[in-house]
């Protein structure tokens, strides 16, 4: 049972910037696709970004892109979420999330139905 912990969530102002990460202790995470979602009061949880287990593919959600990169390094079983421009809109709690094999990872954002494996989530909050 992969046990997924994201980390570097926070409060932050208009147009700031985080980096959140994603590790399984102890597991190794490059059999792994993995996704970043994310889910505001009251609202339905959202695929953000997803790359597959090597990292030679990604997705990203339009209202994010060009301000979200998301990436992995596979000798340190982590993922990344770096956020940059951050709005209030963006104030949510992300989950990173895992899914065995090679998904289409842009399927694998638009329903995480089929996600194997999440992780308890970080509170990422921008004030404005």
């Amino acid at each position: 049972q992969l046990q997924l912990v994201e980390s570097g969530g926070g409060l932050v102002y208009t147009g700031g910037s985080l980096r959140l990460s994603c590790v399984v202790p102890g597991f190794t995470l490059d059999s792994y696709a993995i996704g970043w979602f994310r889910q505001a009061p009251e609202t339905e949880r959202e695929g953000v970004s997803c790359i597959s287990s090597s990292g030679d593919r990604t997705y990203t959600t339009d209202s994010v892109k060009g301000r979200f990169t998301i990436s992995r390094d596979n000798a340190k079983n982590t993922v990344y979420l770096q956020m940059n421009s951050l709005k209030p809109e963006d104030t949510a709690v992300y989950y990173c999330g895992a899914l065995r094999g090679s998904p289409n990872v842009e399927a694998m954002c638009k329903s995480d139905s089929t996600i194997a494996y999440w992780g308890r989530g970080t509170l990422v909050t921008v004030d404005s």
